[in-house]
């Protein structure tokens, strides 16, 4: 075992989290989940995330017979929706393809959708306890450090250099714990800004440290300015709640609930009004939200329907929408908050 191994599990024994709700039981099944919810997400955002789906889908069988619209709404808020539309197709093909039985070898799994290697091989290593190196975001901060590897981590070749750091490291024993210890050791010890390296069991080689350049490394990505995006939505209210349409499967919020779009607001009036000729424009209210590749202006105009008002009736990609009372649906949470904080808006409707 090498000295880096021996001294992360040592802490690891002592300080490391032995208490994640994925840990009890370990299965494949479970880890899978967790490592999927865990991609650019914090655990304390995921645990009650964990917790409510597996009340919900126990079992890889169970998460396939599921309807994508009820995955999606156990998803809500988690954000990066693309990740439980393939979590779901992954669960269907496993099903399908290995009668149930979860894959149990890396290479098997990197064929599943939404499964790279690192995903992979932390399936493999905590849940059959075989050696398999991993480069999570946490794992790439921690080694970036260590060795001093020079440049922005999502760079293939920078990818390179970090693997060959990784599997120079990972031990042939222990491998559960050494795969959650280095997970760890980069969420609690090696964090992104103020690094508590006087604590770190892994400090005394670190060329970071030893350079002062734990502020430097691993290199930021390189800047860019986002674009900005601007689309019109109308909010739709009658008795029977908010109008909202189902995404398309693919691209932003695929799949979900939300809004209807145009590009232009005269599009989006012309729409309203060949629906409801009678509609009341009322305000127009603004939502920016933040996407990694783009700004998103959401100029969301509204409009009240009288209580006779008739129309669009709910369907499989349009339903009227309450807070609190209507169907389990997946809905972006930028639009959740909305929606909750304009629930009392137009004439009674929603409460």
């Amino acid at each position: 075992m090498t000295p880096f191994a021996e001294r992360l599990l040592a802490w690891f024994a002592r300080h490391g989290r032995s208490d994640l709700p994925w840990q009890h039981p370990r299965t494949p099944y479970r880890v899978w989940v967790s490592e999927i919810m865990l991609q650019q997400t914090r655990v304390e955002t995921v645990t009650p995330y964990f917790l409510r789906f597996m009340e919900h889908f126990p079992d890889v069988e169970s998460l396939a017979a599921a309807d994508q619209d009820t995955v999606l709404h156990l998803w809500s808020g988690l954000g990066y929706y693309a990740r439980a539309r393939n979590l779901h197709r992954a669960a269907q093909h496993i099903v399908s393809e290995h009668d149930g039985d979860f894959p149990d070898t890396r290479e098997a799994l990197e064929q599943l959708p939404g499964i790279g290697r690192s995903t992979a091989a932390a399936v493999i290593a905590q849940a059959h306890d075989r050696p398999e190196p991993i480069l999570d975001g946490n794992a790439k901060r921690v080694l970036a450090r260590h060795a001093a590897v020079e440049g922005w981590p999502g760079s293939p070749s920078v990818q390179r250099e970090l693997w060959a750091e990784a599997e120079a490291r990972t031990p042939t024993a222990r491998c559960a714990d050494y795969t959650q210890a280095i997970m760890d050791l980069g969420a609690l010890l090696c964090t992104r800004t103020r690094p508590d390296c006087p604590q770190c069991p892994v400090a005394g080689d670190c060329q970071a440290l030893a350079q002062d350049r734990t502020g430097e490394l691993p290199a930021p990505r390189p800047r860019k300015d986002l674009p900005t995006r601007i689309r019109h939505a109308a909010h739709v209210q009658t008795v029977q709640g908010s109008l909202l349409v189902q995404r398309a499967a693919q691209g932003i919020w695929g799949g979900l609930y939300s809004l209807p779009e145009a590009a232009a607001a005269p599009e989006l009036d012309e729409w309203v009004r060949s629906q409801w000729p009678q509609a009341e424009a009322q305000d127009t209210n603004g939502l920016r939200h933040t996407f990694s590749h783009y700004h998103l202006d959401l100029r969301i105009h509204c409009y009240r329907l009288p209580p006779n008002a008739c129309g669009i009736m709910e369907g499989d990609r349009a339903i009227w929408y309450k807070p609190g009372t209507s169907r389990a649906v997946g809905i972006p949470a930028p639009i959740q908050r909305y929606l909750h904080e304009h629930k009392d808006s137009g004439n009674g409707t929603n409460r």
